[in-house]
């Protein structure tokens, strides 16, 4: 939940299980209770925003107020996905976070000139990703307002 007492969903864009299990326990370790949902590339990650099947339950996959995005997946990679979401008034509002391996400038670049919120390099260390998730947790969920649902 944020400080205004409205739940957050995050969906995260992440073919890696290792990763995503690494994110989850961090959040845990964090004790964040903001429902955090995954797709395992970009192309499920458009799916789930456009409400496409099997995305198309609204209960069971809720709209989501900020989305993690890996840069390096198969079939869409987070690049073309923040590009296509980004083109799209009905999504552009929603907080872009790039968390991907990547430490190039020119994704870095790249990224934000396509309208990420943000850009991080995924820590080494789990106690490090921990650090990171408690950070992202105090901005985006503690001072930062996040535009109300919209669709």
């Amino acid at each position: 939940m944020n400080r205004w007492g409205r739940p957050i969903t995050i969906l995260m864009a992440e073919d890696d299980k290792d990763d995503q299990l690494l994110v989850r326990d961090s959040f845990d370790e964090c004790h964040l209770v903001n429902e955090l949902l995954f797709v395992e590339d970009g192309q499920q990650l458009i799916d789930y925003l456009k409400r496409r099947p099997p995305y198309n339950d609204e209960e069971k996959t809720p709209f989501p107020d900020i989305i993690l995005l890996d840069l390096n997946m198969p079939r869409k990679d987070g690049r073309e996905a923040l590009e296509e979401i980004k083109r799209d008034p009905k999504l552009k509002h929603i907080p872009v976070i790039v968390l991907t391996t990547s430490k190039a400038e020119e994704d870095i670049l790249r990224t934000y000139k396509l309208g990420a919120a943000g850009f991080i390099s995924k820590p080494v260390t789990f106690n490090n990703l921990v650090k990171v998730v408690q950070t992202l947790s105090d901005y985006w969920f503690q001072i930062v307002k996040l535009p109300p649902k919209l669709v």
